[in-house]
């Protein structure tokens, strides 16, 4: 097996992987990849190497571009692919973007998943992401003792780009209930009343929910150490925004988080945890 990205998730993916008796080849070398991995894992030079030596290549890598990038670049996974091959896409980027890859994928000779995950570091590193999975039954069929290893929850949600789609909307989920919270937490305290209380209060309640245990705790303890960064999760919102407009779908609640998270960015907030949104003062977009 290949494994391409070997940043804050894909780590402890790979890691998880080896550790679980798949024989990876690696891209690319760092010493944070070297402390994680050690020897367990081959390092390649090239995407081309990893992929010339793999039967399943999987891809863990921030946006849109660099995924094109890897796919498409002169000793790429495509010049490189091996007939028959299965690549499996676990960053998060766009619906349509996937669709097309996989086209090119299927007719260069191999299969194609897009399999966008959701559960931060805490749940690759323990191994209880949700998967979501775009494409055809065999090939997910094929990928299973993977996801296995990988994730908690695996959910194949339709054809190529289907998973994509999952992934924009849990980040909408999961981005406006961060707001919700950071506004619940910021009226408590402005209140006079201790948030940490409160957030104990609503875990016992309707309100309860994986990001008021997690991320509320984050907010109260100021510990904003990604996790997942802001400027990827002002990204994923930014494919809800252009789906909005190219499907006419209005998503008010989605487009004001975009903005808050902008606002987050450009107020040096880009690489702190995505619920370091409650640090924007008063919640306004500047």
């Amino acid at each position: 097996m290949g494994f391409i990205g070997l940043g804050v998730m894909g780590r402890p993916m790979a890691a998880n992987l080896a550790a679980a008796g798949h024989r990876l080849t690696v891209y690319r070398d760092s010493a944070a990849a070297r402390e994680a991995l050690g020897d367990r894992a081959r390092f390649a030079g090239s995407v081309a190497e990893v992929v010339r030596n793999s039967e399943v290549v999987v891809l863990m890598l921030p946006d849109t571009p660099d995924v094109e990038a890897v796919m498409r670049g002169e000793d790429g996974v495509l010049a490189a692919l091996r007939p028959g091959a299965l690549v499996i896409d676990m960053s998060s980027i766009s619906p349509s973007a996937e669709r097309a890859l996989a086209g090119e994928v299927a007719a260069a000779g191999g299969g194609y998943l897009d399999a966008p995950v959701s559960g931060g570091e805490v749940g690759a590193r323990e191994g209880t992401l949700s998967i979501m999975v775009g494409g055809d039954r065999a090939a997910v069929d094929r990928a299973a003792p993977i996801f296995e290893v990988l994730g908690g929850r695996v959910s194949h949600v339709g054809a190529a780009g289907a998973g994509q789609v999952a992934k924009v909307a849990n980040q909408i989920v999961v981005g406006v209930t961060i707001e919700a919270v950071a506004e619940a937490l910021r009226l408590a305290g402005a209140a006079g009343v201790d948030p940490g209380a409160v957030r104990d209060a609503l875990l016992g309640g309707f309100a309860s929910s994986r990001v008021l245990e997690v991320h509320g705790e984050r907010m109260i303890k100021g510990e904003f150490e990604p996790g997942f960064r802001i400027a990827l999760h002002r990204k994923d919102l930014g494919l809800a925004v252009e789906a909005s407009a190219r499907l006419d779908v209005p998503l008010p609640a989605s487009g004001l988080v975009h903005q808050l998270m902008n606002a987050a960015v450009a107020a040096g907030l880009g690489d702190h945890d995505h619920s370091a949104l409650a640090l924007l003062p008063d919640g306004r977009t500047g």
